[in-house]
């Protein structure tokens, strides 16, 4: 089983979320399907600081959710670094859906709506927005992703590039805390999770590896500015209310 150098069967995720978008750009609304969010300016310029920070990292294993903007920021990243590697999609990591599409007076509100999403995702059949997809349900085929993922043979490292919810849910995840504590896992654009996992040989000859636990390295870097400094919105408020 492949482990990352010094360890026996440890295995590393950089787990990143795409960079910057606009969710109310002529495109999305026309056809109404956020799906079509492209980065912007700003958030190439995020996914490149990224691609420069991971670029002596030797990733076995590229992935997004598949959605154009983690497509577009994986590809930015991997074209930081010396050697090729084919990126996969995996739409267990596609971002949490959100039913039918909502058209909002303000982008105050549609901040002040999808912040208040995670708030309540704690409760019993809580959804995505109104018919989207619960919280249970997500939380479900993003764990059978993940547990695909560290069952798969010959990798070591791998980029993941996903989306804030599918983040914060990962992240409560590994933490074994309850769906309502993602509120509390922050997601800038752009940003890099670090996440280790042990893993031990099965006791029955040709089953998958055991997870023995999980750990969070390090939570939520911004290459573009490591200190945050006037990055005073939360990513939701920041995204929604001055898209650039």
């Amino acid at each position: 089983m492949a482990a990352l150098t010094g360890t026996t069967g440890r295995r590393r995720i950089y787990l990143m979320r795409h960079g910057f978008v606009d969710y109310t750009s002529p495109e999305v609304v026309k056809h109404e399907d956020p799906s079509r969010a492209a980065l912007t300016t700003r958030g190439r310029e995020e996914a490149k600081a990224a691609g420069l920070a991971l670029a002596d990292i030797h990733f076995d294993l590229a992935l997004c959710s598949g959605l154009r903007r983690t497509r577009q920021t994986a590809e930015i990243v991997l074209a930081e670094h010396p050697y090729d590697l084919t990126l996969e999609d995996n739409p267990d990591f596609e971002e949490l859906r959100s039913g039918k599409y909502i058209h909002f007076e303000s982008q105050e509100q549609l901040a002040a709506v999808m912040t208040f999403q995670f708030e309540q995702a704690g409760e019993p059949g809580a959804t995505f927005l109104e018919g989207g997809e619960t919280f249970a349900s997500a939380m479900q085929r993003i764990q059978a992703g993940l547990k695909a993922l560290l069952h798969r043979p010959d990798w070591a490292c791998a980029l993941l590039v996903a989306h804030e919810g599918v983040n914060r849910l990962i992240l409560s995840h590994i933490l074994k805390a309850s769906l309502g504590t993602s509120a509390g896992f922050e997601q800038d654009t752009g940003c890099v999770n670090i996440l280790d996992f042990d893993l031990v040989p099965s006791e029955k000859q040709g089953e998958a590896p055991k997870i023995e636990r999980a750990m969070l390295k390090a939570l939520n870097i911004t290459p573009y500015n490591y200190l945050k400094n006037g990055m005073n919105l939360r990513s939701l408020e920041a995204i929604f209310v001055e898209p650039t």
